[in-house]
């Protein structure tokens, strides 16, 4: 595990802080490469992208605040603390606000939405594959204890000032569990868009699927990540249940809708 690429005293360079911005990259690249193929202007993408970034950011954020209430209640300095502001949040924080974000430009900007999300869909796959592997380099969203042979054993006590992963324990490579599983949906959402296939329903597809993953990734996780319905779920499990049920009725609505008249 190395947090650090580079530090020259002042300068650092964070792994999680390069791989996050590479997951950007690689998400919006595939994303206006995908949207080109239907005449989609990369331009119209990568401005998008930026959108999206910011509000991934600070929605990632903002959940993290929610999901850790009492703490951060009690605590008012820490939510400007360097802790929280290091912090990655929680990712469906940052999908969600992402996901809104980019409804309302697509809106303002009379674009294709549901063509646009489907085209999105192994993009947003990609960069969180890529992404999850800053976490693991940084060694945030770590695993629960196990004495299975592939635990990870954390060393570095920068990692332990800065996020409180345990050191010198093994414990589940939580974030190689969710890379791996996005690349393969990155993989599977790519061989879907190409083909057939109702508009829209790539983009429910990787919000089921992705909630199935997080769902059973969540009983490894080892992170305080707050808990809802009295200990039962974590947060991400309940919005996990959320978006797959909603995706489902959503997918419903999709299928029902009228085919359009052809114009003569």
């Amino acid at each position: 595990m190395y947090p650090k690429i580079l530090d020259l005293g002042p300068v650092t360079v964070h792994t999680y802080g390069l791989l996050l911005a590479a997951a950007f990259i690689a998400g919006i690249w595939i994303t206006s490469r995908n949207a080109r193929k239907l005449g989609i202007s990369p331009d119209t993408i990568w401005n998008m992208g930026l959108v999206v970034i910011f509000s991934a950011l600070v929605g990632a954020k903002i959940l993290l605040l929610f999901s850790n209430y009492q703490y951060y209640s009690d605590n008012l300095r820490e939510i400007f603390s360097l802790s929280t502001l290091r912090s990655t949040g929680v990712y469906y924080g940052g999908l969600l606000l992402a996901l809104a974000a980019a409804a309302i430009y697509m809106v303002k900007n009379r674009l294709p939405g549901w063509v646009l999300a489907d085209v999105a869909a192994p993009g947003i796959a990609l960069g969180q594959a890529i992404g999850r592997l800053g976490c693991f380099s940084a060694g945030c969203c770590y695993g629960s204890q196990t004495s299975l042979p592939w635990g990870v054993v954390f060393t570095n006590p920068y990692s332990y000032e800065n996020v409180g992963v345990p050191l010198n324990v093994a414990l589940h490579p939580t974030q190689i569990y969710e890379s791996v599983g996005a690349l393969c949906l990155f993989a599977f959402l790519m061989w879907r868009l190409s083909r057939k296939h109702v508009t829209g329903q790539i983009i429910l597809e990787y919000l089921t699927l992705y909630g199935l993953l997080r769902f059973a990734i969540e009983f490894f996780r080892g992170d305080d990540r707050g808990v809802v319905l009295y200990g039962l779920l974590s947060t991400s499990q309940f919005i996990a249940i959320l978006t797959v049920l909603g995706s489902a009725v959503t997918y419903y609505f999709l299928v029902r809708r009228p085919a359009p008249v052809p114009q003569n």
